[in-house]
């Protein structure tokens, strides 16, 4: 039962987001056809195209072809290149789900431990120091730490390729400056739930019967600690899954975000709104996927 209603939300958002992005589109400035044609079109020229592409019917029929076409399952084709929104989703998405899901793990592993460290002696000099970097993490835009990162680490070092896609290897510089700008944000939330779970009467009961040290901290307050972290890792997964347009632009990496960035520029209607599309359903996937690792670490939790 919990599964179909949720499913059943996950439909009716879908639907939301198809008139959403398909209003949104339409009051982008610029015409498709001008860039199609050139520098120079004439009038006749972009009326002609205008109509071969729909672009001249009203909105409402035009809204009422997009939707019939999704509901069989096709995003439509490029308005420039004339190649289908799937195959270029298929091309691209491979990158980026790569990418975030290294990124993800960088940021977990970096953001789960600082806050169990800075948790375990709360006002410490070490819990302070994590505090402030947290704090540096979260204000140091992407941007800077990417080239900063591309300056030592490729440029300097010669540790990794500069940009463009060859690899693992190309995934690790972006990955890491990915991770750690979301690893600033779990480092928090980590902290905060395990203090909150650390101050519960049933942890003050585990250490009167003996369990202390590292017992105490990982198999007793960690699990108990993580719903909230679980949930903020779904939102920046299905983020990091929408296209992580900074990084993309500046590694070179023919990902979703990059080709948002080329579709939006050339105004191709048809590869912006198959894009938002996915992007909405894989983040909506991602969220439902989530609701189910909660009872990994609750199972107390029902979904009836």
């Amino acid at each position: 039962m919990y599964l179909l209603k949720r499913l059943i939300t996950l439909i009716s958002t879908l639907f939301g987001v198809s008139i959403f992005i398909f209003l949104l589109v339409h009051l982008i400035p610029g015409d498709p056809a001008h860039y199609i044609l050139g520098e120079f079109p004439t009038p006749e020229a972009i009326k002609q195209l205008n109509a071969k592409l729909g672009l001249d019917q009203p909105l409402l029929v035009q809204y009422l072809h997009y939707i019939t076409e999704l509901f069989h399952g096709n995003l439509g084709a490029s308005l420039i290149t004339g190649q289908s929104v799937w195959s270029l989703i298929a091309d691209r998405f491979p990158i980026t789900l790569q990418l975030a899901v290294y990124s993800t793990v960088v940021a977990t592993i970096i953001g789960v431990l600082a806050g169990v460290i800075a948790s375990v002696k709360p006002n410490s000099w070490m819990d302070r120091s994590i505090v402030l970097a947290s704090l540096v993490g979260l204000s140091a835009p992407t941007f800077w730490v990417a080239l900063l990162f591309i300056f030592v680490f490729s440029y300097k070092l010669s540790l990794f390729p500069i940009s463009g896609y060859n690899g693992f290897q190309s995934l690790v510089l972006p990955s890491i400056v990915l991770g750690l700008a979301e690893a600033a944000t779990i480092a928090r939330v980590a902290r905060t739930s395990m203090l909150d779970v650390l101050q519960q009467e049933y942890m003050r009961t585990a250490v009167a019967k003996g369990v202390h040290g590292y017992a105490r901290i990982f198999q007793h307050a960690l699990k108990n600690a993580m719903i909230p972290v679980v949930t903020l890792l779904g939102l920046q997964f299905g983020s990091l899954l929408a296209g992580a347009v900074v990084a993309e632009v500046i590694f070179s990496l023919k990902g979703i975000g990059n080709l948002m960035i080329d579709a939006i520029s050339k105004r191709d209607i048809p590869i912006i709104q198959g894009l938002v599309f996915f992007v909405a359903l894989m983040f909506a996937l991602t969220n439902l996927l989530v609701d189910f690792i909660y009872r990994i670490f609750d199972p107390r939790i029902n979904y009836e």
